[in-house]
């Protein structure tokens, strides 16, 4: 027996309990769901909610009055814990008393399952009354469906709402629009979210019903290709969050993904939000398209009774402005010319891309359409117009994202370049990242357009911006991988060969240069050298080093500051003088300063720490559009050398909630006047320039740190306790929870330097991280000599320069015993 047919049984199982089971074993039939599962519970809730209002009316007398269904209980369309939308309605021929005694027999049921309801009593002309007043009342009785009572005034409120909405759509339309906007700023866009809420984020199911509110005002229709099965699409996965979380939720946090993704026989979390975004894509370009025809449509309105006051009784005319060969512009969007021949012309649509973008206007979706039906196929290698019409559309920044959008949605950008269809709506899971791969890889070309004036080969900087993370969408090393994949994009665009190996060595390098200046000792001629060595040639170096820029400015907003930028800049300036013939600098023991002297002095006489903060504020480039980052703080620190300076001082700035950007410990080079006359036992002294930052709040006093690493050097505090009681509350946060991190990576860099070995860690962040590594590196007997710490969203990528006792770089096994033991030490 179905659990449909649980519907026609005796009386007594409409009650909740008959109700609830039936409500159950649907829920469980794994045979049935989507589409027909919904359905099938709407009917089964509609059957139940009759037979309570049809006894209810019977018993108190009450005619003329319907229950009817709203919102998506109205559009028969709930989920397993979707709440219920539902409006008594009533003629007034009945009394207050008795109406209010109806709606109790209905509603007190419903609660009593613990079933969330939304319910409203109101006579026709009240509901059409608020209906006028709150545009999201009147949303909900657009899809108001008869439940049980008077068929008469349901169908009668239905035609008067409907009605209601076509008459006021010049006014109601754009109130809609901007409700629209409002939602996707505060929830922002479901198709680059990590944790999306597919019910309010731009491209959810809010906006799917919006477009449905706009086709019933028959002003304008959304592109009708894709958008139901998107919906549908997303619908199923509201539904499996609700099975698999019991909870009524929209939002797909990512502890639940892998579950949602079980529950609806996907492959696992990744493919699950590949399909999620698809969907939320669809819908919102169907949204870009419609809204542009409903703001079109209402121009026109109301510029047309002033047009046949002028012209009388004459048809207005129609301006076409010519743009390109085959491209014009009319009424705001780029259409292609009367005389174009797409089926011959093989450039036409990167031609009209290209204008589009440049004019900064968007293409229509008539025009798009046509060319993706009968555009003819470009040769391989490409023609050159059509290389430069691309490089051109990148060329054009931000208004090349909507148009890329608009030939994507239509199958063009896969038909021009195959491999984009590997990273198309890919995710990232890194938190860095703001946008999916393919996203990024435009954003990234819009970044470069704004630096092309600092190259002598832009059309090179914008193709390599495009392809630089192709790899994302193959296994191994993305830039590796990428390599590949640009000789054969750029080969099949027709560039040279010259030109290619320049694209490949792009695309191979892109990570090289931030990562060297914020992970390698830059006064260390082998790191100066291996980049040459990589780099080659000094146009391929500024090509580079814009390359670089955009692709951190296009990840997100942790991935790039002034301070980062000095860096690279740093070190684009010494490869460059390499390459220049110039041979890099031996480095020589760095003077102290007359701070870093004095404080040294103090430690050797008092036996103990010393330690000054420096507020000084991070480099900042004359170019830079933006204000100052905030102040970056230096921390000098001269202690006498001792073990387990490094993890102490490390936990003291962890529980004072400091972040280390870089870090450089050496031996202080004392006076030879402070030096005479002390006793042979007397240590040394180790100064530590650190660069630090405060998570959250005020930078804490300069005596507290002093205090705090007084007993942490001679044991009286307990660090590792008081990190861990953090670490506890860490994992407590919600946001946390269920998040698997990949396990830590300690790697040997290979050639790294002739100075010292460098052991690079790669590992979750977390309180106390560097303290942990620090204890690590202590137990190994190796000498720190210089740290430079990287944070990125939830990842550390942290490099030191480590010797042994006597100052020189570890034997290979030995590297790799304490890299072994580090990373044993972090799991």
């Amino acid at each position: 027996m179905t659990s449909v047919e649980v519907t026609t049984e005796p009386s007594d199982d409409s009650g909740p309990s008959g109700y609830a089971a039936a409500r159950l074993r649907l829920l469980q039939e794994k045979s049935r769901s989507g589409p027909p599962r919904r359905s099938g519970l709407a009917r089964l809730t509609d059957d139940w909610l009759g037979a309570l209002f049809t006894t209810a009316a019977l018993e108190t007398g009450v005619r003329g009055a319907a229950l009817v269904a709203v919102g998506g209980y109205g559009r028969g369309e709930l989920s397993p814990r979707s709440d219920l939308d539902l409006l008594l309605l009533h003629d007034t021929s009945a009394d207050k008393a008795a109406i209010a005694a109806l709606a109790d027999r209905v509603w007190y049921p419903v609660w009593d399952l613990g079933i969330a309801l939304d319910h409203s009593v109101r006579t026709p002309a009240e509901a059409r009354a608020t209906a006028g007043e709150d545009l999201k009342v009147h949303l909900g009785l657009l899809d108001a469906r008869h439940v049980a009572g008077d068929l008469g005034i349901t169908a009668g409120l239905r035609s008067a709402v409907l009605a209601d909405w076509r008459n006021l759509a010049p006014k109601r339309l754009p109130e809609l629009h901007e409700l629209c906007q409002e939602r996707a700023v505060r929830q922002g866009e479901l198709q680059y979210l990590l944790e999306p809420d597919l019910k309010e984020a731009r491209g959810g199911l809010r906006d799917a019903t919006a477009l449905r509110a706009v086709a019933a005002s028959w002003l304008a229709d959304a592109p009708r290709e894709g958008l139901d099965a998107a919906r549908r699409r997303l619908l199923d996965v509201r539904d499996a969050l609700h099975l698999t979380t019991g909870r009524a939720t929209d939002r797909l946090a990512l502890q639940e993904q892998d579950q949602v993704a079980a529950e609806l026989g996907l492959l696992d979390a990744d493919t699950l939000l590949r399909e999620v975004y698809e969907a939320a894509r669809t819908i919102s370009y169907a949204g870009d398209v419609t809204w542009r025809e409903v703001n079109r449509v209402l121009r026109a309105r109301s510029l047309r009774p002033r047009l046949r006051a002028m012209l009388g009784s004459r048809t207005p005319p129609t301006d076409r402005t010519p743009l390109a060969e085959g491209v014009v512009e009319q009424d705001g969007e780029v259409v292609l010319a009367r005389t174009a021949r797409p089926e011959r012309d093989a450039v036409l649509p990167l031609r009209a891309a290209a204008a589009a973008a440049q004019s900064g206007l968007p293409v229509s979706l008539h025009a798009v359409r046509r060319l993706a039906a009968v555009a003819k196929p470009l040769p391989v290698p490409w023609p050159a117009e059509a290389r430069e019409e691309l490089v051109t559309l990148l060329g054009a920044g931000e208004a090349a994202v909507g148009v890329w959008e608009a030939l994507e949605a239509e199958g063009l950008i896969t038909r021009l370049l195959p491999d984009w269809e590997r990273v198309r709506c890919r995710p990232q899971r890194n938190p860095v990242h703001t946008w999916t791969v393919d996203r990024h890889l435009v954003e990234t070309a819009v970044r470069a357009s704004a630096l092309t004036r600092r190259v002598g080969r832009p059309d090179l900087l914008l193709t390599a911006a495009l392809l630089h993370d192709f790899g994302k969408g193959w296994p191994g090393d993305h830039s590796v991988a990428g390599e590949i994949i640009a000789r054969d994009i750029a080969t099949r665009i027709g560039f040279d060969r010259a030109d290619v190996g320049v694209i490949a060595t792009l695309v191979r390098h892109h990570l090289l240069l931030v990562e060297t200046a914020t992970r390698r000792d830059l006064d260390d001629p082998a790191t100066v050298r291996s980049v040459a060595d990589a780099v080659k040639a000094t146009g391929t170096l500024e090509l580079l080093h814009a390359l670089t820029e955009a692709d951190a400015l296009a990840t997100g907003p942790a991935a790039w500051s002034t301070w980062r930028a000095s860096l690279v800049a740093d070190l684009v300036k010494r490869v460059a003088a390499v390459l220049a013939g110039e041979a890099p600098a031996e480095p020589e023991p760095a003077a102290p300063s007359a701070e870093q002297e004095r404080l040294a002095v103090e430690a050797f006489r008092t036996g103990g720490p010393v330690l000054s903060l420096r507020a000084q504020p991070e480099g900042h480039r004359e170019d830079a559009a933006e204000e100052p980052e905030p102040l970056g703080v230096e921390l000098l620190i001269a202690v006498p050398d001792q073990p387990g300076v490094l993890p102490a001082v490390a936990g003291v700035l962890a529980m004072h909630r400091l972040t280390v950007r870089t870090a450089e410990l050496r031996a202080a080079e004392l006076p030879p006047s402070v030096v005479a006359g002390a006793p042979p036992s007397r240590a040394g002294v180790l100064l530590l320039d650190w660069r630090v930052a405060a998570e959250y709040g005020s930078l804490p006093q300069a005596s507290r740190l002093r205090a705090d690493l007084v007993r942490a050097l001679d044991g009286s505090l307990d660090i590792p306790a008081r990190l861990a009681e953090r670490e506890r509350a860490y994992e407590k946060n919600p946001r946390r929870r269920g998040a698997q991190a990949p396990p830590p990576r300690v790697t040997v860099a290979p050639a790294g330097s002739r100075l010292a070995t460098v052991i690079e860690v790669r590992a979750q962040d977390a309180p106390g991280l560097l303290h942990r590594i620090g204890h690590a590196l202590e137990s190994a007997k190796v000498r720190v000599r210089s740290a430079h710490v990287s944070t990125l969203g939830a990842n550390a990528v942290d490099a030191f320069y480590v010797t042994g006792p006597e100052g020189a770089p570890l034997p290979e096994i030995e590297a790799a015993e304490v890299a072994g033991a580090l990373e044993g030490a972090l799991r």
